[in-house]
């Protein structure tokens, strides 16, 4: 079932090169659908009024938690998908692809309808400046609107990580994102459309990798195939989804939740404040990439190998990822840092936004390897099958405790640098916990492996 060329089986074969192959595809795919928001920022940054960048970078918390639940959602898809690919079950593969396109047609529709009516009152709970309000608003009304082609291309990703196959979504996203540059410098400054031009063009281009992501499901000869005419919610699949899915959606949710509290506390300190912080966390986002990539590669790995019944290969999946995503994102975070002032300066050429810029990324790129050890951790317990116990450990170490942070710490400081420092305090506590966790899960793994006498060699 793992056949093809643009397929990975994970469960033979050379394991680290795989994961190397694997992931870098999932990087850069991740980096091109960052770059769309980064893409907004920098035109209306350069091309618009100032309060057009703080505009779009007021909706970013809303924005991420909309994103972290259809995350969380396609999280349970993709170990699906690759535990029984990984045990040779093509028919429970083919009814998760057809579940999970019920879902995203359904659920796609849904969230574009409550995303547009709880817009404004949102932005106002998260003390967006008045100067501001509108344009974020409308900002946020066009997002929402193009939702159900975000659902659909990134639960189709998920599917086709699932299988190994990270080359073609980074095909797709990369035509996506040529389009969406095109797009936006030709709707504002051609149309002078600032917030709502830059909008509109992602959500265009957000269709095209959809429909890019459609024409291989429906072209594909294996258990992926998408017919139509069998999209319907299997309600085996529907429950296994969900359990797994769902979680880790909760706690996606939750987590951007304690952002959004950190984001209305920025958005407290005045519009340059935002501007800065806008600029920094979205060139964060680019070191960041390099920790999801590792995290999806993880649930890929770990859930096709749990499938097979091969403990070993798990153990190193987990051993080589760790060592992966902390190096990256390590040396990355350096990088970008070191050229700090002269990127922030893409963004924005006032000088004290760059300042306000420079104190995040002086926090968090110097950390941010903390977080990719948090990412991957986290990633093998879900792809083992255990996707509660992650949730309620992130909720208290990431969420419940920068919620604290800002209720109880922030009041006696009110400093971009204080609110910052909450990250990296939260990784640690996370990654920890987590960790500990796993620990005692692979340790119970492979005593039921051994007992069940079916713990095949590698």
């Amino acid at each position: 079932m793992a056949s093809g060329k643009n397929k990975i089986d994970m469960s033979h074969g050379p394991l680290f090169s795989k994961i190397v192959v694997f992931t870098i595809p999932l990087m850069l795919t991740n980096l091109m659908q960052l770059l769309f928001h980064a893409t907004d920022l920098i035109v209306v940054g350069r091309f618009a009024p100032g309060t057009a960048l703080a505009a779009v970078g007021a909706t970013s918390g809303f924005t991420v938690l909309v994103l972290n639940i259809f995350f969380g959602l396609g999280t349970g898809i993709n170990v699906l998908v690759a535990r029984y690919t990984g045990a040779k079950d093509p028919l429970k593969v083919s009814q998760n692809v057809h579940t999970a396109a019920a879902i995203a047609f359904y659920w796609g529709i849904a969230m574009a309808i409550i995303g547009i009516i709880v817009t404004k009152p949102m932005l106002r709970i998260m003390a967006t400046p008045e100067e501001i309000l509108d344009k974020a608003a409308l900002y946020m009304w066009i997002y929402c609107a193009g939702m159900p082609f975000l659902v659909f291309y990134n639960f189709g990703s998920a599917i086709l990580r699932a299988v190994g196959d990270t080359k073609r979504p980074m095909i797709f996203i990369l035509i996506a994102g040529v389009v969406n540059v095109l797009l936006n410098l030709f709707f504002v400054l051609v149309f002078k459309w600032d917030v709502a031009g830059v909008a509109l063009a992602t959500k265009i281009s957000n269709a095209v990798a959809a429909f890019l992501i459609y024409r291989v499901l429906i072209s594909s000869p294996d258990a992926i195939h998408l017919a139509i005419k069998k999209v319907r919610i299997h309600k085996d699949a529907l429950v296994e989804m969900l359990k797994l899915g769902l979680p880790s959606a909760v706690q996606g949710a939750c987590y951007s939740i304690s952002n959004i509290a950190i984001q209305s506390s920025i958005n407290s300190l005045g519009w340059q404040t935002i501007a800065g912080n806008t600029a920094a966390t979205s060139l964060e986002g680019i070191v960041y990439v390099a920790s999801g990539a590792f995290y999806y590669t993880t649930i890929s790995f770990t859930g096709q190998n749990h499938g097979a019944k091969k403990f070993d290969r798990i153990i190193k999946s987990i051993f080589y990822c760790l060592l992966c995503s902390g190096l990256t994102t390590l040396v990355m975070g350096l990088l970008f840092l070191r050229f700090g002032e002269e990127l922030l300066g893409i963004y924005n050429s006032e000088p004290e936004i760059i300042e306000l810029g420079l104190i995040r990324l002086k926090i968090m790129l110097t950390t941010y390897f903390l977080c990719g050890l948090m990412d991957v951790v986290s990633g093998s317990l879900r792809g083992l099958g255990h996707s509660v116990k992650p949730m309620i450990v992130t909720l208290l170490g990431v969420c419940a405790f920068r919620v604290f942070w800002v209720m109880c710490i922030f009041p006696f400081d009110r400093t971009i640098n204080n609110l910052v420092i909450s990250y990296p305090v939260s990784w640690i506590l996370t990654a920890t916990v987590n960790g500990i966790v796993l620990f005692f899960v692979c340790k119970k793994l492979r005593k039921t492996l051994k007992e069940n006498k079916r713990e095949p060699r590698v």
